[in-house]
């Protein structure tokens, strides 16, 4: 058996999780106080996911960069391939808030889009 332990960030009260597994069988989820805190941790054990936040390079923009943020959390074990991904892509400005940058990254269905305006260099 192997306890795993998360702090819930469902609701303000950030209750201290204790999921307890035996070769991926989920046996005891204690220590939550709300549905919530039960389903986070199960979602943390079985498929955690997370919002991706990066900027990516910008040709003839007034700046170099612009951030970027996935349109919807992605599993958390592919967040590093994605920044790989993005990490050599270029595109030339200007950038609008919400452009999609990234369609479907890595097959997940999410889109990668600007999280902000960039205007082209004068």
């Amino acid at each position: 058996m192997k306890t795993h332990h998360f702090t819930c960030i469902k609701c303000p009260l950030s209750c201290q999780v204790e999921l307890i597994e035996d070769t991926g069988t989920v046996l005891e989820i204690k220590g939550w106080t709300c549905n919530q805190g039960e389903q986070y941790a199960l979602d943390e054990f079985s498929n955690p996911l997370r919002m991706l936040t990066t900027t990516i390079r910008v040709t003839e923009g007034i700046l170099p960069v612009v951030p970027v943020r996935s349109r919807a959390p992605l599993p958390k074990s592919l967040i590093p391939d994605c920044v790989s991904v993005l990490s050599t892509t270029e595109i030339e400005a200007p950038v609008m808030c919400g452009q999609i940058i990234c369609c479907n990254i890595l097959d997940t269905g999410v889109d990668i889009i600007a999280s902000r305006d960039l205007e082209r260099r004068p």
